[in-house]
């Protein structure tokens, strides 16, 4: 890895900016956001800051996004002020968003015309994380695409698996784990109400639980934050409740279009559902013990 590959980075929010300053450890990093405090950070972190997104990729070897969704997907690439007309040929943009295999066909077929790939590298991780080079990052590309991409990769990387060698197959595999995660997340707060129902101590019963078979990383992790959604600030907020309302509605998707039934994931997507519908959308996810358990009977 050297200085003498580029990447860019659109969007220096609370992902962008630490990946980006992860990024400049080793590559030289270009980035744009249209915030001119997170444009100073980012020139305090040794990025190269641009007035435009478009200015910001031009000869980069690869681009780094962070969208919410497809449709943000596709604006930022082909929108009006699209920045797929300005990409270098040969490079690729690589994709850390969960967004759903439904969005990826399309985007391919219309970077090609560009002569650009797609990296398919949904993401697990937070910020700290994200500094650290800590990421959980699954890869769908093609092996050309893949060997572009893996200076940014590895630096952002503790554990990058590739799961096939098209875009698409990072989509279906971030898939599968987020139902998962959705599950477990709404399981732990059922859980964690119960327990209060019952008259039990919760943080008593969430030591007991991780240290037997019903503990779960989502359990250990947004455990303590579930705990905390009662309190008057709340949990800090590191993964928004309207982020699983749109991931489950992803796997909700896919498992129709497979012909599979997931009764389990889709009782999980209502809670989330009812969450973001009583205004818990910006909140924390933990904070989806609100949905079944307005409120905490036993404070301990």
């Amino acid at each position: 890895m050297s200085t003498n590959y580029t990447v860019t980075v659109l969007g220096l929010g609370a992902m962008g900016l630490p990946m980006a300053t992860r990024l400049a450890s080793k590559l030289t990093v270009n980035g744009f956001d249209i915030a001119a405090p997170r444009l100073e950070l980012a020139r305090e972190a040794g990025v190269r800051t641009f007035d435009s997104a478009r200015a910001a990729v031009q000869g980069a070897d690869a681009l780094l996004l962070a969208v919410r969704n497809g449709e943000q997907l596709n604006d930022v690439l082909f929108g009006d002020n699209g920045v797929a007309p300005a990409l270098a040929k040969g490079s690729v943009v690589i994709l850390t968003s969960t967004v759903g295999t439904e969005a990826i066909a399309g985007t391919v077929a219309r970077l090609a015309e560009y002569g650009v790939e797609l990296v398919d590298a949904p993401l697990s991780g937070g910020p700290v994380r994200a500094g650290d080079g800590d990421l959980l990052i699954v890869v769908g590309a093609t092996p050309a695409a893949l060997a572009q991409a893996t200076p940014v990769l590895e630096l952002l990387a503790s554990t990058l698996t590739v799961v096939g060698d098209k875009p698409g197959d990072g989509q279906a595999m971030k898939t599968v784990n987020q139902l998962l995660c959705g599950v477990h997340i709404a399981a732990a707060a059922e859980a964690l109400a119960l327990a209060d129902a019952l008259g039990l101590d919760q943080a008593k019963t969430l030591a007991a639980l991780e240290a037997g078979a019903a503990g779960s990383f989502m359990l250990s992790n947004r455990g303590p934050r579930i705990l905390q959604a009662y309190t008057e600030e709340g949990a800090e907020v590191l993964s928004r409740l309207d982020i699983f309302v749109k991931d489950m509605g992803i796997v909700g998707k896919a498992a129709r279009a497979a012909s599979l039934a997931a009764p389990v994931a889709a009782a999980a997507e209502q809670l989330f559902l009812l969450g973001q519908a009583q205004g818990l959308a910006a909140e924390d996810d933990s904070a989806v013990i609100k949905v079944v358990a307005p409120t905490q009977r036993h404070a301990g």
